[in-house]
């Protein structure tokens, strides 16, 4: 079944055949303890576009993503990745955990944890030649961490960290890019610089996917907004989605009247 989509210009909706989204999930439920945490979701990601997931907290914003991605198991539901099954079509997408997640203390260096991103191109061997190094190098040059690549990653602040975290999956070269509240605790030049990387991959095609907790950036910074509060609530365009009566069925009194109206007017 096709699903018209608008384009970003405004030019002539085309008809994106569902078996080739980028990310394409149907009926996914996800529960803890015998509760619901994500309930009969259906999601369609737009390709060469970039998609805000948004919701109150313990909406399962972050519990979708991952069960998308098979990090936590799914209740019931499918997901597919362009049409694929995910252990198909793992080689095309690349991930940033929450940076919460992640064992800082573990001793590796920043070029360590970017060439990490190509475990499955190295193998078993983990034979790392000159041109991964390059690659790696390079990455970490897109996202300013150059100077940083002999550096212990424990050693770095909180934002620099994410920075290396993004360089890990931008040398995977991968067509869909799924984040996990990439802009949580950094401060505003390392969220620039993300932000810039992020429209970088769009302008290269690169779909992109943002579990995102800051409502006042969504208009600047995304193309496409999908809504949750354990069930969905709205997907779309931001111009027709993020509006105050979508985002006051998603966050209910969570949000104050007046806020609604400044985020989304």
């Amino acid at each position: 079944m096709p699903l018209t989509l608008a384009s970003r210009d405004g030019a002539t909706p085309v008809a994106e055949d569902l078996t080739r989204a980028p990310l394409s999930v149907r009926g996914l439920t996800v529960a803890y303890a015998e509760k619901p945490a994500v309930f009969s979701v259906d999601m369609t990601i737009a390709p060469g576009r970039m998609t805000a997931i948004i919701g109150p907290n313990g909406a399962g914003k972050s519990t979708l993503l991952k069960a998308c991605l098979g990090i936590i198991p799914r209740v019931s539901g499918q997901v597919q990745i362009f049409g694929q099954s995910l252990e198909a079509a793992r080689g095309r997408l690349a991930y940033v955990p929450q940076r919460a997640s992640i064992d800082w203390d573990f001793p590796a260096r920043v070029i360590d944890v970017v060439l990490m991103g190509l475990s499955r191109e190295l193998g078993l061997l983990r034979r790392v030649r000159a041109s991964h190094r390059d690659r790696a190098l390079a990455c970490l040059d897109r996202v300013g961490m150059r100077d940083f690549a002999e550096r212990q990653i424990g050693q770095l602040s909180g934002g620099q960290q994410q920075r290396v975290f993004l360089a890990r999956a931008l040398v995977q070269e991968a067509d869909l890019y799924l984040l996990d509240e990439p802009f949580a605790g950094v401060d505003a030049a390392t969220e620039k610089a993300i932000i810039s990387v992020l429209k970088d991959l769009r302008a290269q095609g690169r779909t992109v996917v943002v579990v995102h907790h800051d409502l006042a950036t969504v208009p600047e910074y995304f193309d496409d907004v999908f809504l949750i509060a354990t069930r969905k609530i709205a997907e779309g365009s931001v111009d027709t989605t993020f509006t105050a009566d979508n985002l006051q069925t998603a966050y209910g009194g969570r949000l104050a009247m007046a806020q609604l109206d400044r985020v989304a007017g």
